[in-house]
This record gives structure tokens, sequence and C-alpha cells, in this order.
């Protein structure tokens, strides 16, 4: 169990990785090795998520989001194995704590009247400013 939040506990076999090669420079180490991981997790058939967060964390996701509701995260900057399975696990956490915070809603205001009656006096002020540049007229 990893507890992602104190409401929220995902059980480790929701989380499915799959080890592949690295790409980009290495050398020989690169070509031998499945250091990378590809780490996928189900939104659509977790049961540990509550509907509110899956629907902001499927919005987050964004293009590491499947059509079939799967987020895929692909870790492989580190050398090792474990390091780099361990990095897109915080990378997937990371993920669902952010969408786990309910965002505030906006509630409009009006502008105090003192507020109304400084913008009009700066722009009666800005618009003198303007006309004494003007040339003057042939009165």
């Amino acid at each position: 169990m990893i507890q992602v939040t104190p409401s929220i506990v995902i059980d480790e076999s929701e989380l499915e990785e799959s080890f592949v090669r690295a790409s980009g420079p290495g050398g020989q180490h690169v070509n031998k090795v499945s250091s990378a991981v590809q780490l996928k997790f189900d939104i659509r058939r977790s049961p540990s998520l509550p509907n509110d967060v899956a629907v902001r964390l499927m919005k987050l996701a964004g293009s590491r989001l499947t059509q079939d509701g799967v987020i895929v995260i692909v870790a492989q900057a580190q050398r090792s194995q474990k390091r780099n399975r361990e990095e897109a696990r915080e990378r997937l956490l990371e993920l669902i704590r952010a969408a786990a915070v309910r965002p505030q809603t906006r509630r409009p205001t009006k502008p105090t009247k003192a507020s109304k009656e400084r913008r009009l006096v700066s722009k009666d002020k800005r618009a003198s400013i303007k006309a004494g540049r003007s040339k003057p007229g042939a009165d």
C-alpha cells in the first residue's frame, strides 16, 4: 500500500511496471541493460481514487494519458533500474497529490468606491498630460 495523502491510499497491485531499454547516449551499457521504467496506472478502474480526484487527475495528466484512461510515466534519467522505478512512482504520486487538492471557487467581487475614484482621477491626470503635448490651436 502506498500512502499518497492522508485520505488516499493506492494498492501496489494497481501499478503496472515494465522495464525497457533506455534511449539516448550511454554506449554499451544502454544497449544491454533494461533500466528505463514504464509505469502504468489505470485511473478509471482504480477503486482507490475518489471520482472528483480521478477527473482532475485525467486533466492534469495531459499527454501522459491514453484514450483508455491509463497514465503512462516513463523514467529513464537514472542509470539504475531501482532509481528509475522510484522516480516514476514519485512523479505519479506528485500528480495524484496535485489532483487531490480541490480548486477554490472564485467569488466575484466589486471594486470599492474609493478605488473607482482613484482610477478616474488618474485617468483625468493622464488625459491632461496628453492634452498638453498637442500643438496649440489656430485660434
